[in-house]
């Protein structure tokens, strides 16, 4: 189970069972489905660049329910404004323990809302020349489309995150720690997600 699952599933919890409230903030590389989580219970929403550091500094002075990024770091309200993936793991373990119910079954509580989903990412090692390249591309809206899904909107708030119709998207973003071009992509099935990977990749010639 990815984090995205995990996120979705600590904000349901804590909020129908636990009756906790507050914003939600996560990294621009984290699911649109937790907008839609956030919608349904009427939470504040907030996307931020990657890194955990641009989510403790709001869990320092705002109301803040959870905070998350795809890489894994999590933190919830009631605990430190830092990731703890013990933590994390006990609050779903709490969860399980008080409904009764198997990790599958509180996914499928969480699909009920958002709908299912599947998200993978691959970690391009390609040349610096070829980086350059894209980012570059990237920089000039030069990618309207990858393999057969059309670019319907774009956001630039940390990297390129390209959203293509039902709720299907991918984004390309240079590592700040690696020399690598990281790349995720979300769809309805993980063959699909990683039908999405392996478009952007021909398309950027990688």
């Amino acid at each position: 189970m990815d984090s995205h699952h995990i996120i979705l599933l600590l904000i349901h919890y804590l909020v129908k069972y636990k009756k906790f409230t507050g914003k939600v903030v996560v990294a621009v590389s984290t699911t649109p489905k937790v907008e839609k989580m956030c919608k349904h219970y009427g939470l504040e929403y907030q996307v931020v660049k990657i890194g955990f550091k641009w989510i403790c500094g709001i869990m320092i002075t705002d109301d803040v329910l959870l905070g998350g990024e795809e890489s894994g770091g999590i933190a919830i309200k009631g605990h430190i404004p830092e990731r703890d993936g013990i933590w994390m793991g006990l609050t779903i373990w709490e969860y399980m323990a008080r409904s009764g119910k198997t990790l599958e079954e509180l996914i499928q509580e969480v699909y009920a809302i958002v709908g299912p989903f599947s998200y993978d990412r691959s970690d391009l090692h390609i040349s610096e020349a070829l980086k350059q390249q894209v980012l570059k591309a990237c920089t000039e809206n030069k990618y309207t489309k990858f393999g057969g899904l059309e670019v319907r909107r774009l956001e630039t708030i940390d990297g390129w995150k390209y959203h293509f119709d039902n709720d299907q998207w991918l984004m390309i973003r240079a590592s700040g720690t690696e020399p690598v071009l990281r790349t995720y992509a979300e769809s309805n099935s993980l063959e699909n997600a990683r039908k999405i990977l392996a478009a952007c990749k021909e398309t950027i010639g990688a």
